[in-house]
């Protein structure tokens, strides 16, 4: 079955859908008048509100179909003109404990993975509460920065991190998706409710010398956004690529970690022929479970979501995933050796 659906990617952030027939989707808008929608998400638990987070530093909330007067928070002072705030997690126990995490540029192009509370008020946060978690990080440039942020199933918080390279050309970098020092170009899995730094003691690379333990994956140029399957674990990762390709990277639940998906050697599973690789390698790269070129107007992949709600049980299980430049939302079933529905 083939699901392929037009329309804004902008308008589809804050969109609900519904389904009158199996092949079709409707997409009804929700809120709007933001300033760069930037990310989505609701609190564990909370079925009455909405948290958008915005390019220009603002989170705002909706309930019953209408944004707050009163922003949750405002940081704008100190964010980057270029990205903002560019994704927001809950804890797994946040109406007991009000924890939330924030990943935003400031001024000087530095990453931030910074805790906060909310106040007395459930619908304002305490901007004054900042803890951060993982030391600042100076990026080389505005583009492939730390990006998205999610629990997992097992209570760890994962974050994405791009390769920080530049959008044409060699990647600025010069390899650091590839290079175990560096949190560049991979996810990192961190342990929240340890004391610091946070690592996992069943991280894949505890323990070893010159390397970040934060890391779980890696060979990612711009995972701008990842999602796990609530039911099985597994995780899909939409992977932007350069000027070839577009891939769909995939670690299955209760992996150990560990997975190299190859960039900058491969883009997909073209290989880049930079001086340094080889393909095929000695290197075990994961290959993508889906890929597509940018033929027909394509150009960015953005990671989406399994469907678990009730709502449209037919669509239990599906993946959905989208394309920036197209507007195009695609839908796939794939249970970690087989794709259906696609």
């Amino acid at each position: 079955m083939n699901r392929k659906h037009r329309f804004s990617v902008a308008a589809a952030l804050l969109a609900l859908c519904t389904s009158s027939q199996a092949q079709e989707l409707l997409l009804e808008p929700v809120a709007g008048g933001f300033d760069v929608a930037t990310s989505v998400c609701a609190a564990p638990g909370d079925t009455e509100r909405l948290f958008v987070t915005t390019k220009g530093g603002v989170i705002h909330i909706i309930r019953d179909g209408a944004v707050l007067p009163t922003p949750f928070m405002d940081i704008s002072a100190s964010m980057s003109s270029h990205e903002g705030i560019l994704c927001m997690a809950f804890h797994p126990n946040y109406l007991s404990n009000g924890r939330f995490f924030l990943v935003y540029n400031d001024t000087l192009d530095q990453s931030h993975l910074a805790e906060f509370q909310v106040s007395s008020d459930p619908d304002v946060a305490d901007p004054s509460s900042t803890i951060e978690i993982l030391t600042p990080f100076q990026q080389p440039g505005y583009v492939h920065n730390w990006n998205c942020l999610k629990f997992g199933p097992d209570g760890m918080l994962y974050l994405s991190t791009g390769d920080g390279g530049g959008y044409h050309g060699l990647p600025a970098d010069s390899g650091s998706s590839q290079d175990l020092s560096t949190t560049q170009g991979k996810i990192l899995r961190l342990d929240i409710d340890a004391p610091a730094p946070y690592i996992p003691a069943d991280n894949p690379f505890v323990g070893q010398p010159n390397v970040a333990e934060e890391i779980w994956v890696y060979g990612l140029r711009q995972p701008w956004r990842f999602g796990f399957d609530s039911v099985t674990g597994d995780m899909f990762i939409g992977d932007v690529g350069q000027t070839t390709r577009e891939e769909l990277d995939f670690v299955p639940g209760g992996s150990g970690g560990g997975l190299n998906f190859g960039w900058a050697c491969r883009e997909g599973t073209v290989c880049n022929n930079l001086p340094g690789c080889s393909c095929p390698s000695a290197v075990s790269y994961v290959e993508p479970v889906l890929e597509y070129n940018h033929s027909g107007g394509l150009c960015c992949i953005i990671g989406g979501e399994v469907y678990r709600g009730g709502a449209m049980p037919s669509l239990q299980g599906t993946y959905f995933y989208a394309d920036y430049c197209s507007a195009r939302v695609w839908s796939l079933r794939y249970d970690g050796t087989t794709m259906t529905e696609h």
